[in-house]
């Protein structure tokens, strides 16, 4: 059997070790086996022993799963190692719109008061919600739909040709939050309520552009999640 693995550099890989699953139902266990070579046969399994926590950490480390020590800011909502959500308070902001659309463009470039918000990355995936209260939620707080073009039902961000930080961490958080309102919003992503206004998004928008007052969250639109499902389902729905 051949086996061909790109990884973006030149590095020689042998096989030393085997994790064997072994499950029913719910209920599941692993055992760590040597690999043994001879040569001219295939290589063989030596006697298994039972999965360490410490061979997972080695594991997790070597995948690019591990996560250096963190101080956690009050906007900290969760972290893991492979996600991190935070939210952001309700303030001023410049907007800025493709030119793909003559009504969009007329809003170009202008500030705007925006709802509280909710961010977060996983998998170098960047969503957004909005929050009706000015204040930290809680893990049973409802969110709303982000207002913007470039997001999707599940609050997931058409980075597009967005400047992204390389990394995630909190040290980074107000660049992506920067980089996000840095670009155009461009247009609808997908089958989305993105506001009950009744003139809809543009409406929204043109109602107060350079408006100092508060976002008017009676427009925010109900995604049908709390905090908790949110960071839960990783934007899956």
């Amino acid at each position: 059997m051949n086996v061909h693995l790109r990884i973006g550099d030149n590095r020689t890989f042998s096989l030393k070790q085997a994790v064997l699953l072994y499950q029913e139902g719910s209920r599941a266990f692993a055992t760590l086996h040597e690999v043994k070579h001879r040569p001219e046969e295939a290589p063989y399994l030596c006697a298994g022993q039972s999965v360490t926590t410490g061979f997972l950490e080695t594991l997790a480390k070597g995948l690019g799963a591990s996560m250096g020590t963190e101080v956690l800011p009050e906007r900290v909502l969760a972290r893991t190692p492979e996600l991190i959500a935070w939210w952001s308070r309700a303030q001023p902001r410049l907007m800025f719109f493709g030119d793909g659309n003559a009504e969009a463009k007329k809003l170009n470039g202008k500030m705007y008061p925006h709802p509280p918000l909710v961010f977060m990355i996983h998998a170098r995936e960047l969503f957004v919600r909005a929050l009706a209260e000015n204040c930290r939620p809680a893990a049973d707080t409802r969110l709303r739909n982000a207002p913007y073009w470039n997001t999707d039902a599940h609050g997931l961000v058409c980075l597009g040709s967005m400047r992204v930080p390389e990394e995630v961490s909190v040290a980074s958080l107000s660049g992506w939050e920067n980089a996000y309102f840095a670009s155009e919003f461009t247009h609808p992503s997908g089958a989305v309520r993105l506001t009950t206004h009744p003139g809809g998004f543009l409406g929204l928008w043109s109602s107060f552009p350079g408006r100092k007052h508060r976002f008017p969250v009676e427009f925010l639109a109900d995604s049908k999640q709390t905090l908790q499902e949110f960071v839960s389902r990783r934007g899956e729905g």
